[in-house]
Protein backbone atom coordinates (compact mmCIF):
# COMPACT_ATOMS: atom_id res chain seq x y z
CA UNK A 1 0.00 0.00 0.00
CA UNK A 2 1.07 3.33 -0.89
CA UNK A 3 1.60 6.39 1.59
CA UNK A 4 -1.85 7.74 2.23
CA UNK A 5 -2.68 11.58 1.11
CA UNK A 6 -3.92 13.44 4.10
CA UNK A 7 -7.53 14.67 3.72
CA UNK A 8 -7.57 17.98 5.61
CA UNK A 9 -10.17 19.12 7.71
CA UNK A 10 -10.41 15.29 9.39
CA UNK A 11 -8.14 15.32 12.59
CA UNK A 12 -6.53 12.46 13.25
CA UNK A 13 -4.67 13.14 17.34
CA UNK A 14 -1.41 10.82 18.15
CA UNK A 15 -1.95 9.08 21.24
CA UNK A 16 -0.57 11.83 23.96
CA UNK A 17 -3.21 14.09 22.24
CA UNK A 18 -5.89 11.70 22.50
CA UNK A 19 -5.28 11.27 26.14
CA UNK A 20 -5.30 14.88 26.39
CA UNK A 21 -8.71 15.24 24.73
CA UNK A 22 -10.57 12.21 26.78
CA UNK A 23 -8.66 13.89 29.78
CA UNK A 24 -10.99 17.25 28.83
CA UNK A 25 -13.81 15.65 27.83
CA UNK A 26 -14.02 13.94 31.51
CA UNK A 27 -13.90 16.97 32.72
CA UNK A 28 -16.22 18.92 30.98
CA UNK A 29 -18.91 16.06 31.33
CA UNK A 30 -18.28 16.01 35.07
CA UNK A 31 -18.82 19.66 35.23
CA UNK A 32 -22.19 19.09 33.20
CA UNK A 33 -23.41 16.54 34.91
CA UNK A 34 -22.73 18.52 38.95
CA UNK A 35 -25.30 21.10 37.64
CA UNK A 36 -27.66 18.38 36.54
CA UNK A 37 -27.70 17.79 33.14
CA UNK A 38 -28.28 14.49 31.52
CA UNK A 39 -26.32 12.68 28.99
CA UNK A 40 -27.71 11.84 25.68
CA UNK A 41 -26.53 10.88 22.08
CA UNK A 42 -28.55 11.20 18.95
CA UNK A 43 -28.21 10.25 15.60
CA UNK A 44 -25.65 11.41 12.86
CA UNK A 45 -27.99 11.76 9.81
CA UNK A 46 -31.42 14.08 10.03
CA UNK A 47 -33.70 14.63 6.95
CA UNK A 48 -32.81 17.20 4.78
CA UNK A 49 -35.43 19.39 5.16
CA UNK A 50 -34.78 19.67 9.19
CA UNK A 51 -31.35 20.45 8.57
CA UNK A 52 -31.49 23.12 5.97
CA UNK A 53 -34.86 24.65 7.81
CA UNK A 54 -33.15 27.11 10.02
CA UNK A 55 -30.07 28.93 9.26
CA UNK A 56 -27.51 29.93 6.68
CA UNK A 57 -26.22 25.92 6.23
CA UNK A 58 -27.17 24.71 2.86
CA UNK A 59 -23.73 24.77 1.90
CA UNK A 60 -22.19 23.15 4.83
CA UNK A 61 -23.98 20.10 4.78
CA UNK A 62 -22.93 16.34 3.89
CA UNK A 63 -25.44 14.73 2.17
CA UNK A 64 -25.12 10.59 2.93
CA UNK A 65 -26.33 8.77 0.09
CA UNK A 66 -24.97 4.33 -0.71
CA UNK A 67 -22.29 4.44 -3.85
CA UNK A 68 -24.91 1.78 -5.89
CA UNK A 69 -28.25 3.72 -5.18
CA UNK A 70 -30.68 3.98 -7.69
CA UNK A 71 -31.56 7.75 -8.35
CA UNK A 72 -34.70 6.59 -10.16
CA UNK A 73 -35.97 4.28 -6.82
CA UNK A 74 -36.48 7.97 -5.19
CA UNK A 75 -36.70 8.63 -1.16
CA UNK A 76 -33.00 7.21 -0.84
CA UNK A 77 -30.22 8.18 1.70
CA UNK A 78 -29.97 11.38 -0.35
CA UNK A 79 -32.56 12.57 2.07
CA UNK A 80 -30.60 12.62 4.88
CA UNK A 81 -27.32 14.57 5.85
CA UNK A 82 -24.77 14.47 8.60
CA UNK A 83 -25.61 17.07 11.41
CA UNK A 84 -23.64 19.93 11.09
CA UNK A 85 -24.43 20.83 14.89
CA UNK A 86 -25.96 19.18 18.01
CA UNK A 87 -28.77 21.52 18.26
CA UNK A 88 -30.86 20.71 15.46
CA UNK A 89 -31.11 17.10 16.31
CA UNK A 90 -31.35 17.84 20.01
CA UNK A 91 -34.75 19.68 18.63
CA UNK A 92 -36.14 16.82 16.74
CA UNK A 93 -35.56 14.99 19.84
CA UNK A 94 -37.30 16.63 21.69
CA UNK A 95 -40.25 16.94 19.53
CA UNK A 96 -40.40 13.12 19.39
CA UNK A 97 -39.79 12.07 22.87
CA UNK A 98 -41.89 15.48 24.65
CA UNK A 99 -44.39 12.35 26.40
CA UNK A 100 -41.17 10.51 27.61
CA UNK A 101 -39.39 13.53 29.19
CA UNK A 102 -39.53 15.36 32.36
CA UNK A 103 -39.39 19.33 31.86
CA UNK A 104 -37.57 21.58 32.16
CA UNK A 105 -35.10 19.22 30.30
CA UNK A 106 -31.47 19.55 30.98
CA UNK A 107 -29.48 17.39 28.72
CA UNK A 108 -25.83 17.69 27.78
CA UNK A 109 -23.99 16.15 24.61
CA UNK A 110 -20.74 14.68 23.25
CA UNK A 111 -20.77 13.88 20.30
CA UNK A 112 -18.88 14.50 16.56
CA UNK A 113 -20.52 17.02 14.22
CA UNK A 114 -19.73 17.34 10.38
CA UNK A 115 -20.04 20.83 8.57
CA UNK A 116 -18.52 21.67 5.10
CA UNK A 117 -16.79 24.47 5.37
CA UNK A 118 -12.82 26.02 4.28
CA UNK A 119 -10.13 23.83 6.77
CA UNK A 120 -7.44 26.29 8.79
CA UNK A 121 -5.92 26.31 12.33
CA UNK A 122 -8.42 25.28 14.79
CA UNK A 123 -11.34 24.96 12.34
CA UNK A 124 -12.41 21.73 11.13
CA UNK A 125 -15.18 19.26 8.72
CA UNK A 126 -15.57 16.47 11.39
CA UNK A 127 -15.04 17.93 14.89
CA UNK A 128 -16.53 17.19 18.26
CA UNK A 129 -18.65 19.55 20.22
CA UNK A 130 -19.95 19.33 23.99
CA UNK A 131 -23.31 21.02 24.34
CA UNK A 132 -25.49 21.37 27.23
CA UNK A 133 -29.35 22.98 26.89
CA UNK A 134 -31.91 23.80 28.79
CA UNK A 135 -35.84 23.66 26.85
CA UNK A 136 -39.35 23.74 28.56
CA UNK A 137 -43.16 23.84 27.84
CA UNK A 138 -44.59 27.00 25.94
CA UNK A 139 -42.23 29.36 27.93
CA UNK A 140 -38.30 29.05 29.49
CA UNK A 141 -37.23 30.96 33.03
CA UNK A 142 -34.93 33.78 32.08
CA UNK A 143 -32.49 32.65 35.24
CA UNK A 144 -31.68 29.60 32.64
CA UNK A 145 -29.69 32.22 30.64
CA UNK A 146 -27.79 33.39 33.25
CA UNK A 147 -26.23 29.78 34.19
CA UNK A 148 -25.26 28.65 30.61
CA UNK A 149 -22.49 31.19 31.32
CA UNK A 150 -21.84 29.85 35.05
CA UNK A 151 -21.52 26.32 33.91
CA UNK A 152 -18.93 27.06 30.92
CA UNK A 153 -16.83 29.31 33.29
CA UNK A 154 -16.70 25.86 35.78
CA UNK A 155 -15.81 23.62 33.22
CA UNK A 156 -13.17 25.60 31.84
CA UNK A 157 -11.55 26.31 35.17
CA UNK A 158 -11.07 22.82 35.62
CA UNK A 159 -9.21 22.77 32.56
CA UNK A 160 -5.45 23.47 31.71
CA UNK A 161 -6.15 26.21 29.64
CA UNK A 162 -5.54 29.71 29.29
CA UNK A 163 -8.55 32.27 31.16
CA UNK A 164 -11.38 32.33 29.03
CA UNK A 165 -13.89 35.29 28.56
CA UNK A 166 -17.63 34.54 27.84
CA UNK A 167 -18.74 37.65 25.90
CA UNK A 168 -22.44 38.30 25.80
CA UNK A 169 -25.09 40.43 24.12
CA UNK A 170 -28.94 39.59 23.52
CA UNK A 171 -30.65 40.07 20.06
CA UNK A 172 -33.53 42.30 21.81
CA UNK A 173 -30.89 45.27 22.20
CA UNK A 174 -29.84 44.98 18.69
CA UNK A 175 -32.97 44.81 17.24
CA UNK A 176 -35.03 47.23 19.25
CA UNK A 177 -31.70 49.61 18.61
CA UNK A 178 -32.47 49.31 15.44
CA UNK A 179 -36.41 49.29 14.99
CA UNK A 180 -35.52 52.51 17.45
CA UNK A 181 -33.67 54.06 14.22
CA UNK A 182 -36.05 52.99 12.24
CA UNK A 183 -34.38 50.33 10.25
CA UNK A 184 -37.58 48.32 9.13
CA UNK A 185 -35.20 44.55 8.62
CA UNK A 186 -33.22 44.34 11.84
CA UNK A 187 -32.53 40.57 10.85
CA UNK A 188 -30.24 41.58 7.83
CA UNK A 189 -28.90 44.66 9.75
CA UNK A 190 -27.85 41.71 12.86
CA UNK A 191 -26.56 39.41 9.67
CA UNK A 192 -24.36 42.54 8.30
CA UNK A 193 -23.11 43.51 11.91
CA UNK A 194 -22.01 40.10 12.50
CA UNK A 195 -19.28 40.58 10.31
CA UNK A 196 -17.91 43.62 11.98
CA UNK A 197 -14.65 41.34 12.69
CA UNK A 198 -13.79 39.81 9.58
CA UNK A 199 -14.72 42.71 6.93
CA UNK A 200 -13.89 46.15 9.23
CA UNK A 201 -16.43 49.06 10.22
CA UNK A 202 -15.54 50.93 6.60
CA UNK A 203 -17.39 47.61 4.94
CA UNK A 204 -20.22 47.38 7.12
CA UNK A 205 -21.48 50.68 6.94
CA UNK A 206 -21.44 50.18 3.10
CA UNK A 207 -23.35 47.48 3.46
CA UNK A 208 -25.79 48.56 5.75
CA UNK A 209 -26.23 51.21 3.17
CA UNK A 210 -26.25 49.33 -0.10
CA UNK A 211 -28.91 46.33 2.11
CA UNK A 212 -31.07 47.99 3.99
CA UNK A 213 -30.94 52.03 3.39
CA UNK A 214 -29.16 53.02 6.16
CA UNK A 215 -28.65 56.58 6.42
CA UNK A 216 -25.14 58.02 7.50
CA UNK A 217 -26.63 58.65 10.75
CA UNK A 218 -28.22 55.38 11.36
CA UNK A 219 -24.61 53.69 10.40
CA UNK A 220 -23.21 55.81 12.83
CA UNK A 221 -25.66 55.02 15.38
CA UNK A 222 -25.45 50.88 14.58
CA UNK A 223 -21.35 51.10 14.62
CA UNK A 224 -21.44 53.01 17.87
CA UNK A 225 -23.54 50.61 19.63
CA UNK A 226 -21.35 47.84 18.44
CA UNK A 227 -18.49 49.51 19.91
CA UNK A 228 -19.87 49.21 23.71
CA UNK A 229 -18.54 46.69 26.16
CA UNK A 230 -18.46 46.50 29.92
CA UNK A 231 -17.70 43.45 32.39
CA UNK A 232 -20.48 45.47 34.62
CA UNK A 233 -23.94 47.35 34.03
CA UNK A 234 -22.18 50.37 32.77
CA UNK A 235 -22.99 49.22 29.15
CA UNK A 236 -26.73 50.24 29.98
CA UNK A 237 -25.45 53.97 30.43
CA UNK A 238 -23.67 53.53 27.82
CA UNK A 239 -26.74 52.79 25.52
CA UNK A 240 -29.01 55.05 26.81
CA UNK A 241 -26.49 57.95 25.52
CA UNK A 242 -27.49 56.71 22.15
CA UNK A 243 -31.03 58.54 22.79
CA UNK A 244 -32.56 55.20 21.12
CA UNK A 245 -36.06 54.56 22.82
CA UNK A 246 -37.66 51.16 22.24
CA UNK A 247 -39.82 48.78 24.22
CA UNK A 248 -37.72 45.85 22.96
CA UNK A 249 -34.22 47.28 23.32
CA UNK A 250 -35.43 48.20 27.26
CA UNK A 251 -36.27 44.37 27.74
CA UNK A 252 -32.89 43.31 26.08
CA UNK A 253 -30.84 45.46 28.25
CA UNK A 254 -33.12 44.43 31.54
CA UNK A 255 -32.31 40.82 30.50
CA UNK A 256 -28.56 41.51 29.33
CA UNK A 257 -27.37 43.12 33.02
CA UNK A 258 -29.00 40.06 34.54
CA UNK A 259 -26.97 37.82 32.62
CA UNK A 260 -23.85 40.34 33.64
CA UNK A 261 -24.60 40.66 36.89
CA UNK A 262 -24.74 36.85 37.84
CA UNK A 263 -21.82 36.21 36.11
CA UNK A 264 -20.13 38.99 38.41
CA UNK A 265 -21.16 38.22 41.67
CA UNK A 266 -20.08 34.20 40.58
CA UNK A 267 -17.24 34.79 38.73
CA UNK A 268 -15.69 37.64 38.64
CA UNK A 269 -14.21 38.77 35.39
CA UNK A 270 -15.91 35.38 33.50
CA UNK A 271 -19.09 37.50 31.10
CA UNK A 272 -18.07 40.65 29.19
CA UNK A 273 -21.13 42.62 27.37
CA UNK A 274 -20.22 42.78 24.13
CA UNK A 275 -22.93 44.43 22.22
CA UNK A 276 -21.73 43.25 18.46
CA UNK A 277 -22.35 39.69 19.23
CA UNK A 278 -25.05 38.67 17.03
CA UNK A 279 -24.58 35.06 15.92
CA UNK A 280 -25.34 34.08 12.67
CA UNK A 281 -27.96 31.68 13.01
CA UNK A 282 -31.42 32.83 12.80
CA UNK A 283 -33.06 30.55 15.63
CA UNK A 284 -31.65 32.57 18.30
CA UNK A 285 -34.11 35.41 19.64
CA UNK A 286 -32.19 36.56 22.74
CA UNK A 287 -29.37 36.46 25.01
CA UNK A 288 -26.38 35.32 22.87
CA UNK A 289 -22.78 33.62 24.08
CA UNK A 290 -19.55 33.52 22.38
CA UNK A 291 -15.87 32.80 24.17
CA UNK A 292 -12.44 33.54 23.50
CA UNK A 293 -9.30 32.10 24.85
CA UNK A 294 -6.87 34.70 26.18
CA UNK A 295 -4.10 34.78 23.74
CA UNK A 296 -5.86 33.23 21.11
CA UNK A 297 -8.85 35.89 20.46
CA UNK A 298 -7.95 36.52 17.01
CA UNK A 299 -8.57 32.88 16.45
CA UNK A 300 -12.44 33.73 17.33
CA UNK A 301 -14.94 31.95 19.47
CA UNK A 302 -14.33 28.34 20.40
CA UNK A 303 -18.04 28.05 22.57
CA UNK A 304 -21.13 29.77 21.85
CA UNK A 305 -24.81 29.67 22.07
CA UNK A 306 -27.81 31.42 23.19
CA UNK A 307 -31.82 31.32 23.68
CA UNK A 308 -34.54 30.15 20.82
CA UNK A 309 -37.90 30.50 21.49
CA UNK A 310 -39.40 28.84 18.58
CA UNK A 311 -36.78 26.32 17.27
CA UNK A 312 -38.89 23.08 18.29
CA UNK A 313 -42.51 23.34 17.89
CA UNK A 314 -45.36 21.48 16.82
CA UNK A 315 -48.54 22.84 16.14
CA UNK A 316 -50.06 22.53 19.65
CA UNK A 317 -46.70 23.25 21.29
CA UNK A 318 -43.63 25.23 21.25
CA UNK A 319 -40.37 24.23 23.60
CA UNK A 320 -38.23 27.23 23.89
CA UNK A 321 -34.93 26.73 25.11
CA UNK A 322 -31.10 28.50 25.92
CA UNK A 323 -28.11 26.46 25.26
CA UNK A 324 -24.39 26.78 24.85
CA UNK A 325 -21.92 24.64 22.94
CA UNK A 326 -17.93 24.03 23.35
CA UNK A 327 -15.77 23.28 20.17
CA UNK A 328 -13.75 20.89 22.16
CA UNK A 329 -12.17 19.92 18.71
CA UNK A 330 -11.20 23.47 17.63
CA UNK A 331 -10.26 24.06 21.35
CA UNK A 332 -7.35 21.55 21.28
CA UNK A 333 -6.31 22.31 17.77
CA UNK A 334 -5.95 25.76 18.70
CA UNK A 335 -3.75 24.77 21.70
CA UNK A 336 -1.85 21.79 19.96
CA UNK A 337 -0.83 23.85 17.34
CA UNK A 338 0.87 26.45 19.95
CA UNK A 339 2.40 23.28 21.79
CA UNK A 340 0.24 24.68 24.82
CA UNK A 341 -1.00 21.47 26.37
CA UNK A 342 1.39 18.63 27.63
CA UNK A 343 1.05 15.20 29.36
CA UNK A 344 3.40 13.48 31.66
CA UNK A 345 3.64 10.59 29.32
CA UNK A 346 2.29 9.27 26.25
CA UNK A 347 0.87 5.66 27.68
CA UNK A 348 -1.94 5.00 30.17
CA UNK A 349 1.01 2.78 31.33
CA UNK A 350 1.97 3.60 35.34
CA UNK A 351 3.85 0.23 35.89
CA UNK A 352 6.62 -1.60 33.45
CA UNK A 353 6.59 -5.24 34.68
CA UNK A 354 10.47 -6.28 33.60
CA UNK A 355 11.01 -9.45 31.84
CA UNK A 356 14.11 -11.44 33.32
CA UNK A 357 13.74 -14.20 30.89
CA UNK A 358 11.12 -15.44 28.63
CA UNK A 359 10.41 -18.65 31.08
CA UNK A 360 8.91 -15.96 33.46
CA UNK A 361 6.27 -14.37 31.47
CA UNK A 362 3.34 -16.00 33.07
CA UNK A 363 5.23 -15.06 36.52
CA UNK A 364 5.61 -11.28 35.03
CA UNK A 365 1.88 -11.49 33.86
CA UNK A 366 0.42 -12.52 37.55
CA UNK A 367 2.16 -9.83 39.13
CA UNK A 368 0.63 -7.03 35.98
CA UNK A 369 -2.90 -9.12 36.76
CA UNK A 370 -2.55 -8.78 40.55
CA UNK A 371 -1.79 -4.62 40.04
CA UNK A 372 -4.49 -4.34 37.27
CA UNK A 373 -7.11 -6.01 39.71
CA UNK A 374 -6.22 -2.44 41.62
CA UNK A 375 -6.68 -0.57 38.53
CA UNK A 376 -2.87 0.58 38.34
CA UNK A 377 -2.38 0.69 34.74
CA UNK A 378 0.19 -2.18 33.65
CA UNK A 379 2.07 -3.61 30.73
CA UNK A 380 4.89 -6.53 30.97
CA UNK A 381 8.10 -5.69 29.10
CA UNK A 382 7.84 -6.58 25.24
CA UNK A 383 11.07 -9.01 25.53
CA UNK A 384 13.75 -10.02 28.06
CA UNK A 385 16.67 -7.96 27.24
CA UNK A 386 18.90 -5.94 29.88
CA UNK A 387 16.99 -4.19 32.52
CA UNK A 388 18.86 -1.13 31.44
CA UNK A 389 17.24 -1.37 28.05
CA UNK A 390 13.88 -2.50 29.79
CA UNK A 391 14.21 0.88 32.13
CA UNK A 392 15.14 3.24 28.08
CA UNK A 393 11.94 1.74 27.20
CA UNK A 394 9.90 3.12 30.02
CA UNK A 395 12.22 6.42 30.33
CA UNK A 396 11.23 6.93 26.10
CA UNK A 397 7.25 6.38 27.35
CA UNK A 398 6.98 8.45 30.58
CA UNK A 399 6.54 5.25 32.19
CA UNK A 400 7.15 5.90 36.04
CA UNK A 401 7.89 3.04 37.50
CA UNK A 402 9.64 -0.44 36.78
CA UNK A 403 8.63 -3.71 38.35
CA UNK A 404 11.29 -6.27 38.61
CA UNK A 405 10.17 -9.81 40.15
CA UNK A 406 12.20 -11.40 42.36
CA UNK A 407 14.44 -14.34 41.47
CA UNK A 408 16.28 -17.42 43.16
CA UNK A 409 13.92 -16.21 46.47
CA UNK A 410 14.60 -12.38 46.35
CA UNK A 411 11.48 -10.29 46.99
CA UNK A 412 10.19 -8.46 44.54
CA UNK A 413 10.94 -4.67 43.94
CA UNK A 414 9.50 -1.59 42.43
CA UNK A 415 11.88 1.72 41.17
CA UNK A 416 10.86 5.21 40.49
CA UNK A 417 13.01 5.48 37.84
CA UNK A 418 12.72 9.25 37.79
CA UNK A 419 14.31 9.68 41.49
CA UNK A 420 15.92 6.25 41.27
CA UNK A 421 14.41 5.01 44.65
CA UNK A 422 13.81 1.26 44.62
CA UNK A 423 12.11 -0.62 47.58
CA UNK A 424 10.96 -4.17 48.46
CA UNK A 425 7.16 -4.29 47.19
CA UNK A 426 4.29 -6.91 46.81
CA UNK A 427 2.24 -6.63 44.01
CA UNK A 428 -0.98 -7.26 46.44
CA UNK A 429 -0.99 -4.24 48.30
CA UNK A 430 1.91 -1.80 46.42
CA UNK A 431 -0.24 1.35 45.66
CA UNK A 432 1.80 4.18 43.61
CA UNK A 433 0.62 7.89 44.32
CA UNK A 434 -2.77 8.74 43.23
CA UNK A 435 -0.59 11.44 40.81
CA UNK A 436 0.95 8.73 38.96
CA UNK A 437 -2.33 6.75 38.71
CA UNK A 438 -3.07 8.57 35.51
CA UNK A 439 -1.24 10.83 33.32
CA UNK A 440 -0.87 14.47 34.10
CA UNK A 441 -2.39 16.98 31.80
CA UNK A 442 -0.64 20.33 32.05
CA UNK A 443 -0.12 23.42 30.25
CA UNK A 444 3.00 24.23 28.51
Amino acid sequence: MSKPTPISGFPEWLPAQRMIEQNVIERIRATFELYGFAPLETRAVEPMDQLLRKGETSKEVYVLRRLQEDPAAGGGDDALGLHFDLTVPFARFVLENSGKLQFPFRRYQIQKVWRGERPQEGRYREFLQADIDVVDRDSLPFHYDTEMPLVIGDAFRSLPIPPATILVNNRKVCEGFYRGLGLEDPDEVLRIIDKLDKIGPAKVGQLLADTVNATPAQIDACLRLAEISAVDGSFVDAVRKLNVDNELLNEGLEELSRVVEAAAEHAPGLVRAELKIARGLDYYTGTVYETQLQGYERFGSICSGGRYENLASTGSERFPGVGISIGVSRMLGLLFGHQALTVSRSVPTAVLVALPQEELRPRCDRVAQSLRSRRISTEVAPSAAKFGKQIRFAERRGIPYVWFPGIDGEPDTVKDIRSGEQVEASAGDWMPPASDLIPAISAS
